[in-house]
């Protein structure tokens, strides 16, 4: 007997039958029993494809990944099925349903958004779904928002689970759903759409200082009193980000270099953009600017041929306004 669509929970009957079944969620043997593989897609629908980009299909609907980096990554039947009829991009899968109780959820746990493309957790979290504490990262696995990505040991037999977003539809489609719990309407989204994308490509610094000052004094006053994520520096990174990826423009948090890492890098529109955010009390001197430009973070990219744009963001917890935007550009 095989059950799917269920989660294990920790608190059941000593004697219940459902304590003898054999959990295959993180089995390497069964990477691939409920998704299309990069086989499939090649071989089965390969007469479907036409005029469909294939790194984009990759990119929206593949990354799904369980028992290790040596398993395969599946796609998203579902969204796969509905692409191929459509012959459309989009959020497919998200769009089925509502997580109002996951967003809701998040809201109150006041979640910190970057760490949502890299979350480290033990396996015996993932598996077990405990109604009376719901552990956040194993509830945003089990319901498919994040996925495995990577295994490590720091103790021997003791591993370590790297979770992280499966791919675009679900970084752009949850990232959108977290706005309002931000402090983000749906109308300001609205406004974003049209926006930071012209920004971005033109490049336009002044614009984009003006567009994100903007952004942060349209929050409630009522909300930052309120909610108990303006506690934690986190929120402002989290809107800084969210706001980002929620328009699908190619968002790197946490982006590695030989010296360490930038807080943010977004490469759209023929530009790269190198973002290092700070929180200050005192009036701002430029720390975020320099930081960028000593570690040598756009070392990296010189080579992509593309304007690179290195950007100190600093922003006064006080004031609740960005109170420094230094920008400096690298010719291509």
């Amino acid at each position: 007997m095989l059950l799917t669509g269920v989660s294990k929970f920790s608190k059941v009957s000593l004697f219940s039958g459902l304590n003898n079944l054999r959990d295959i969620t993180l089995s390497s043997d069964y990477a691939a029993i409920c998704g299309y593989t990069d086989h499939d897609i090649d071989t089965v629908f390969a007469p479907a494809l036409v005029d469909l980009g294939r790194e984009e299909i990759r990119r929206w609907y593949n990354g799904y990944r369980w028992g290790g980096q040596e398993a395969p990554s599946v796609y998203n039947p579902f969204d796969v099925l509905l692409l191929l009829e459509e012959r459309e991009f989009g959020p497919y899968w998200f769009e089925s349903a509502t997580p109002t109780f996951l967003v809701n959820l998040l809201k109150e746990r006041g979640i910190f958004t970057p760490a949502l493309t890299a979350w480290h957790s033990r396996p015996a979290l993932l598996s077990r779904f405990d109604v009376d504490d719901i552990a956040t990262d194993a509830l945003l696995f089990q319901t498919g928002y994040l996925t495995l990505q990577g295994v490590h040991e720091e103790v021997p037999h003791r591993p370590l689970y790297k979770l992280g977003l499966p791919n675009l539809e679900v970084e752009i489609s949850l990232n959108e759903a977290l706005l309002p719990i931000l402090g983000l309407s749906h109308h300001t989204f609205d406004e974003l759409v049209f926006r930071l994308p012209r920004l971005l490509k033109a490049a336009d610094m002044a614009g984009l200082e003006a567009h994100m000052k903007s952004l942060y004094a349209g929050l409630p006053h009522d909300w930052y009193r309120n909610n108990p994520i303006a506690q934690y520096e986190g929120h402002y990174a989290s809107v800084f980000y969210s706001h980002f990826a929620a328009l699908g423009v190619g968002v790197i948090v946490e982006d590695a270099s030989h010296k360490g890492k930038v807080d943010m890098t977004v490469d759209f529109g023929g530009h790269i953009y190198l973002f290092e955010f700070k929180v200050v009390e005192q009036e701002p001197k430029g720390k975020a600017l320099e930081q960028v430009k000593a570690k040598g973070y756009a070392d990296k990219y010189l080579a992509r041929g593309k304007p690179i744009h290195l950007v100190g963001i600093e922003f006064s917890s006080t004031e609740r306004q960005i109170t420094a935007f230094d920008v400096e550009t690298l010719a291509p």
